[in-house]
């Protein structure tokens, strides 16, 4: 069956073995269209961020990288501008007519938290081939602010999809004029275009920025920090800011996204020529994202956005990134924001369920 996998056909790889834990997966860790991964109980802190290669196992270039090991049993912090290596609880022997894609969760890139699965043989971050049977592991990088860590965090997470899944330019128009999935026009061309809103009504605050210097952030605290603490209000009344190279900011987009319950969606980045700028972190958009919101009126997308070699004008309306739909295998049983831990439906402009609601 081609598509996406849904909630129940991840439960049944889990019965059959194709998925393995130790511990055993639980039941929150399945979402509508993705599998939470959990961090094991060690973090290799490395030289730098690599990919096994072909041929090649994790552990083995873990000899060549590794200066030193944490025990994160009990809590550790994985400090700003750190790369680490954690094994993950999960492991995988998939089919061979499976293959998977690997993300940061929302809260997770909301951090800047740079998170990425490598496997054994690896070629490439988050992808993850058809067949392939063997451990996962998250590199992590802090970017912004310093992290306290647990076993069993979820800072990422997994979609295993069968055969060619993604919607054609044509499809993604058609589905549009039958289920409209943005509120207003529709930039289609390799996927659906989204933009920045820098006009919010009744308000010049437009986004967030990340201070420089900050305390940790215990990722199991959630709703305990004060946003002054660690975020500077983005403001103008002009309808553009300028972004600094190396800052991190929380930007939203002017679209209401909407995701139908059969379908899913993946962030990507827009062209590079478009600046010097990235919508730094890819996610995943859920099956009902957006839909039970206002009677399926959308949600708005938050914009993860890091600036690179020079400065940039941004200006409202401007188009920061693309969505990419794909269709699902058949229908999930469990739909975002329908009786699930769903934080961001219906959101707005929001920073991560770790800081105290902006008044």
């Amino acid at each position: 069956m081609t598509g996406v996998c849904p909630n129940q056909q991840i439960e049944g790889m889990i019965a059959r073995g194709e998925i393995t834990a130790n511990p055993a997966v639980i039941d929150a860790q399945v979402q509508p269209a993705s599998l939470d991964l959990r961090l094991g109980t060690v973090a290799y802190r490395v030289r730098a961020s690599f990919l096994a290669g072909e041929g090649r196992s994790v552990a083995d270039r873990l000899t060549e990288f590794e200066m030193h090991r944490i025990d994160i049993t009990d809590g550790a912090v994985l400090e700003k501008g750190c790369v680490y290596l954690v094994p993950l609880m999960e492991s995988l022997a998939l089919p061979d007519s499976v293959t998977a894609v690997a993300n940061a969760k929302s809260s997770t890139g909301r951090l800047d938290l740079l998170t990425r699965t490598i496997t054994d043989g690896g070629a490439e971050f988050d992808r993850v081939p058809a067949g392939y049977r063997g451990p996962l592991y998250a590199e992590i990088c802090p970017r912004s602010f310093s992290v306290l860590v647990r076993p069993g965090m979820r800072l990422n997470q997994i979609r295993f999809r069968q055969g060619q899944a993604v919607l054609s330019d044509a499809e993604l128009s058609a589905l549009h004029n039958k289920s409209p999935l943005v509120d207003g026009p529709a930039v289609i061309q390799d996927g659906l275009g989204f933009s920045v809103d820098l006009r919010l009504p009744d308000t010049d605050l437009v986004g967030y920025r990340a201070k420089p210097h900050t305390g940790v952030i215990d990722l199991d605290r959630i709703g305990e920090y004060d946003p002054q603490e660690y975020w500077e209000e983005v403001r103008t009344t002009e309808g553009r800011i300028i972004l600094d190279p190396g800052a991190f900011y929380i930007l939203v987009s002017r679209e209401a996204v909407h995701i139908p319950p059969m379908y899913a969606a993946e962030m990507a980045p827009y062209l590079a020529m478009v600046g010097e700028f990235r919508v730094h972190y890819a996610g995943f958009f859920d099956p009902g994202f957006g839909h039970a919101a206002a009677g399926g009126a959308g949600s708005r997308g938050v914009l993860e956005v890091r600036c690179h070699e020079a400065p940039f004008v941004l200006e409202h309306g401007q188009v920061v990134g693309r969505l990419v739909y794909e269709k699902m295998a058949e229908m999930p049983t469990q739909l975002y924001g329908a009786g699930i831990a769903s934080n961001y439906q219906g959101q707005g402009l929001k920073l991560s369920k770790h800081f105290k609601a902006v008044s």
